[in-house]
């Protein structure tokens, strides 16, 4: 368990709880984290190697895009091989949605709206059940229905939320109710209070996503102000950081923005000093290499580097190993809040890794 107790624990908002394969979403399960994959869905070899990857970096869902039918036909391949559940991406074309069914998907990402008559909707309810699919309602800023556009002009929240609406209508008439639904927006404030006003209107599992958010550094900005706007309030239950960038980063930056609310415990939680003429070693690269040293360690701990005396014994003293630096390369290591041993700077590397390491162990062995 960390040393740090969260100044606010956030009250998240009560709604359904559904199942995706083997995951929960909603009710008291944990925020669940999403990505998707960026191979072609048809070259079942390399998107099996990506979702595997995806996974190992901490995703709990993975959607695939199925485009076509050929798409559809390696999905079979693909969900035989995946380590987590796989949501099928469908935009318009039903009996993609219904070939993704049969193939082993645990979601079905639609927007009933676009699928076309409700007799064809109705088949894919029929599919979702038959397999015991869950769906997606996925509606996004940049296609909203043309009649919702001519009645309010643009994009807008309230576009948004009767298109949702309308959509959680279609399936609630056919009796289905194991969905979750996305407002999603490029714009934060247009997701932001789309998502608000759904959130007063119903109960169902909401994914959370600003769509189309832009590159690595950029997207991972605006998602954090976005989503972490909404979590904060305790709006979501799971999420999909959208980044012009390896899905694997999508991850890294969804994991942290849960990791920074205290939503979510997963692997080490760096806190770090920006350094400045008091650092007695060098912190910014000290701290670049332990996030890659450490990006294996999936138990829940705390670690705190900082340069020098002013911060550092009060940092490392909520943290499950600190460090501080001292004079003359004597740097001062923190376990568990109280000061132990010193480390010279050269071996700071290597001495954090096995501390890090032996504490990992320590804690997966009480977990047995």
């Amino acid at each position: 368990m960390s040393s740090i107790r969260p100044f606010r624990e956030i009250k998240r908002r009560k709604t359904k709880k559904i199942k995706v394969g083997n995951v929960y979403v909603g009710g008291d399960a944990p925020i669940s984290v999403q990505s998707m994959t960026n191979t072609l869905t048809t070259d079942a070899k390399a998107t099996i190697l990506q979702i595997n990857q995806i996974a190992e970096a901490g995703a709990d869902i993975v959607r695939v895009s199925c485009p076509d039918e050929e798409s559809t036909k390696a999905l079979k391949e693909i969900v035989k091989h995946a380590n987590v559940p796989i949501v099928a991406d469908i935009h318009f074309h039903y009996k993609r949605a219904i070939e993704a069914a049969e193939a082993g998907a645990s979601c079905l990402r639609i927007n009933p709206g676009n699928i076309g008559s409700k007799d064809r909707v109705k088949e894919i309810v029929k599919a979702a059940k038959d397999f015991n699919c869950s769906i997606r309602i996925g509606v996004n800023g940049g296609s909203i229905e043309q009649d919702l556009l001519e009645k309010y002009k643009e994009p807008c929240p309230e576009a948004l939320v009767e298109s949702a609406d309308r959509n959680i209508k279609i399936l609630e008439d056919l009796d289905f109710f194991n969905f979750k639904i996305s407002v999603k927006a490029s714009d934060i404030f247009l997701a932001v209070n789309a998502y608000r006003q759904l959130s007063k209107k119903c109960d169902y599992p909401l994914h959370l996503g600003i769509t189309e958010a832009g590159s690595y550094f950029a997207g991972t900005i605006k998602s954090s102000i976005g989503i972490g706007m909404l979590l904060s309030e305790g709006i979501g239950d799971t999420i999909r950081i959208s980044l012009s960038s390896d899905p694997v980063n999508e991850v890294k930056a969804g994991l942290e923005i849960l990791k920074s609310l205290n939503l979510k415990n997963r692997g080490v939680k760096i806190i770090s000093c920006p350094s400045c003429a008091r650092q007695a070693f060098e912190v910014i690269k000290t701290v670049e290499i332990l996030e890659q040293r450490l990006s294996h360690i999936k138990e829940s701990l705390t670690l705190s580097i900082i340069g020098c005396v002013v911060n550092g014994p009060g940092e490392a003293s909520q943290t499950d190993i600190g460090l501080t630096g001292g004079g003359k390369g004597n740097n001062m290591i923190y376990l568990s809040g109280l000061q132990d041993h010193k480390v010279p700077s050269e071996k700071i590397i290597e001495h954090i890794v096995g501390l890090v390491e032996k504490k990992a162990e320590q804690i997966r062995n009480q977990a047995l």
